[in-house]
C-alpha cells in the first residue's frame, strides 16, 4: 500500500458510496482529505467518521460541482485550510431518473445529468489544475464508466456525460504534456453502493467489484505508478495495477476513437 503521506486529495461525491470510500481509503494512506458534496450535514458526518477512523486530517467542504462560484469558493477554502490539492477525484454526479429512451426523459432532469458529471469535472478543473501546473506536481482522476465507450440507451444521459467526461480527460493530457500533472479516467465496475441499488439494470445484480479495488487504482495514480496511462480509459476491478505499471499502451490505445469500416474508409 502506498504511503501518501504530506498530500492533499479533493475527492467531490464524497458524503457516500464510492466517493466515501475513497475518501477514507486515501487518509488511510496518510492524505489529508477534503470532501465536496452538496449536502453539508451527511459530509460533516462523513468526513469525521473518516477522521475518526483514520487519524488523518479531514475538511468538509459543501457545494454544488454545478456553481461556479461555490467550486471556486470551496477550492480556495481547501488551499487555505489543507494546502494545496495533489489529487483530484471528480466522483460526483447523477443518474437518469427512469430507465427510458431519451425521447421520454424529461430534459431538465436529463441535462442535469449531463452537467453533473461534465460541467462539475470542468469547474473543478478549471479551478485545481492552474495550481498543479504552477506546482508542476497533480494527478486528476475522473471516475468514468463502461457507459460512456458504450451507450446504454435507457440511460441515455449517464452514457453521454461519461463519454464527455473521456474527452475532457483526454483535452487536459495534451494541453498538460510535458508537465508532472497528469489526468485519468477511472472506471470503477459495478460497485455495491446507493446508486448502483437503485438502477433496476442491477437488480439481483452479486458479482460486485470491490470498492477496495478502486481505492487501490487511485492510489496507485496518486503515487505516480501509472503515469505512463495520462489520458486513458482504467478499470478498477479487472485491471491489475501491477500489469499496468510495467505495461507502455501505444498509440490511441484505450481511448475513444472512431473505428474504420475496412481498408478503404476515408476517416480511417
Amino acid at each position: 500500500m502506498p504511503s501518501l503521506s504530506g498530500s492533499v486529495a479533493l475527492v467531490t461525491g464524497a458524503s457516500t458510496g464510492i466517493g466515501r470510500h475513497l475518501a477514507e481509503g486515501l487518509a488511510a494512506r496518510g492524505m489529508a482529505v477534503a470532501g465536496l458534496a452538496r449536502g453539508g450535514e451527511r459530509l460533516a458526518a462523513a468526513m469525521a467518521e473518516v477522521a475518526a477512523a483514520t487519524g488523518a486530517r479531514t475538511l468538509a467542504v459543501p457545494a454544488d460541482v454545478t456553481h461556479r462560484a461555490a467550486v471556486e469558493e470551496a477550492v480556495g477554502r481547501v488551499r487555505e485550510e489543507l494546502g494545496p490539492v495533489d489529487l483530484l477525484v471528480n466522483n460526483a454526479g447523477l443518474i437518469d431518473a427512469a430507465e427510458e429512451p431519451l425521447w421520454e426523459a424529461d430534459p431538465d432532469q436529463w441535462w442535469s445529468v449531463v452537467e453533473s458529471h461534465v460541467r462539475g469535472a470542468f469547474l473543478l478543473s478549471r479551478a485545481v489544475v492552474p495550481w498543479m501546473v504552477l506546482r508542476n506536481r497533480g494527478r486528476v482522476v475522473s471516475l468514468a464508466s463502461g457507459m460512456g465507450t458504450r451507450a446504454r440507451p435507457e440511460y441515455s444521459a449517464y452514457s453521454v456525460a461519461k463519454t464527455g467526461l473521456m474527452r475532457v480527460t483526454e483535452a487536459l493530457a495534451g494541453a498538460l504534456e510535458g508537465l508532472d500533472v497528469r489526468t485519468f479516467d477511472v472506471a470503477p465496475g459495478v460497485v455495491d453502493t446507493p446508486m448502483t441499488r437503485a438502477m433496476p439494470m442491477w437488480r439481483g445484480h452479486t458479482d460486485w467489484t470491490p470498492p477496495e479495488r478502486v481505492v487501490e487504482l487511485v492510489a496507485a495514480i496518486a503515487a505516480g505508478e501509472l503515469d505512463h496511462w495520462s489520458g486513458r480509459f482504467l478499470r478498477a476491478g479487472a485491471d491489475d495495477p501491477a500489469v499496468l505499471r510495467d505495461t507502455t499502451p501505444d498509440g490511441d490505445a484505450r481511448q475513444l476513437r472512431l473505428r474504420p469500416y475496412g481498408d478503404g474508409d476515408p476517416l480511417g
